[in-house]
C-alpha cells in the first residue's frame, strides 16, 4: 500500500498498486485508524483498495472536519481516476459512507454498512439514547485515554484478539481529537430518504448491543436489502471475525454483478 496525503488537507490515505478490478474504500470506526482493515488487504488484493485515516485519527491530524469526509473521498477518487467505488463502513464509518452516497450517488457501486444505522431515517429516541452512551465514553476519555480504551474495547469487540487490537488503536487516539467527532450528528436526518440506485448490505455482530441488532433488522426490512448478523462478533466485526467479514463482502459483491 502506498501512503498519500490529500492536498490542502490533513487527510492521509493508502492505496494499492492494482490497476485492474473494482475499487473499494474501507472507512474505520471512531478511535481507530486505517490499520483496522489490515486483514482485508491481502484477501482483496485483486481490487483497488483504499484505506484512510479519518480526520482526528492516525496521521490525519490538523486541518479538516468530519463533515467533509464525503468531499475527501470524492477528491481521492478524482485523483486516482476512479469512477465508481464499493463503500465499506464500520460504526461511524457506516455513517460516513452513507453521507458520501447521499452527495455522490452516481459514484457508488455498492455500499456495506456494519454496526451503523440509516442516517436518513434515524428515530429521534434512538438517536438520543445513542448520544447519551457516546457522551459517557467521551467523558471518560477526557480524564484518561487508557481508562477509556479499556472500557471501549469491552463494548466494541467480543473476541480477545479483537479487544486487544482495538485497545491498542484507542491508546493512540488523542484527547484533542474528540472535537472532530462533535460534528458527526450534523449528518443525521439531513437528507430525505430516497430510492437507492446501488446494492446495499447492512449488518452487525451477534454480540453488539441489542439496540443495534434491532436497528439492523428494521433497516434491512425497510430497504428490502441484504442483511447479516455475524456470529461470535461484537460491534467491530472486522476485528472479531476478519475471515467471515471478508467472505461476506466477497459474496455480496458477487451478487451485485
Amino acid at each position: 500500500m502506498t501512503e498519500k496525503k490529500l492536498k490542502n488537507t490533513s487527510i492521509h490515505y493508502w492505496i494499492n498498486d492494482t490497476k485492474a478490478g473494482s475499487a473499494i474504500i474501507f472507512i474505520h470506526p471512531a478511535f481507530g485508524n486505517h490499520t483496522c482493515f489490515d486483514s482485508q488487504l491481502d484477501y482483496f488484493r485483486n481490487y483497488r483498495i483504499i484505506t484512510i485515516d479519518l480526520i482526528g485519527h492516525g496521521k490525519s491530524i490538523g486541518k479538516g472536519t468530519i463533515e467533509d469526509t464525503a468531499l475527501y473521498i470524492n477528491q481521492i477518487m478524482e485523483i486516482e481516476k476512479i469512477d465508481k467505488i464499493n463503500l465499506v463502513g464500520v460504526s461511524i464509518g457506516a455513517v460516513l459512507v452513507q453521507d458520501f452516497a447521499n452527495k455522490y450517488q452516481d459514484k457508488v457501486a455498492s455500499m456495506a454498512c456494519f454496526g451503523g444505522y440509516d442516517i436518513n431515517d434515524f428515530d429521534i429516541n434512538k438517536q438520543k439514547e445513542n448520544s447519551k452512551a457516546q457522551m459517557k465514553l467521551i467523558t471518560k476519555a477526557l480524564f484518561s485515554i487508557k481508562a477509556f480504551a479499556k472500557a471501549n474495547k469491552e463494548i466494541s469487540a467480543y473476541s480477545q484478539e479483537g479487544k486487544e487490537e482495538f485497545y491498542k488503536l484507542n491508546l493512540e487516539f488523542k484527547k484533542k481529537s474528540l472535537i472532530y467527532l462533535s460534528k458527526l450528528q450534523n449528518l443525521v436526518n439531513k437528507f430525505p430518504k430516497k430510492q437507492r440506485t446501488y446494492p446495499l448490505l447492512v449488518g452487525c455482530g451477534q454480540f453488539d448491543i441489542p439496540m443495534e441488532i434491532e436497528i439492523v433488522k428494521d433497516w434491512a426490512e425497510k430497504e428490502n436489502c441484504q442483511k447479516v448478523i455475524i456470529q461470535g462478533a461484537g460491534h467491530c466485526i472486522n476485528l472479531d471475525k476478519p475471515q467471515e467479514f471478508n467472505n461476506i463482502l466477497e459474496e455480496f459483491w458477487k451478487s451485485c454483478k
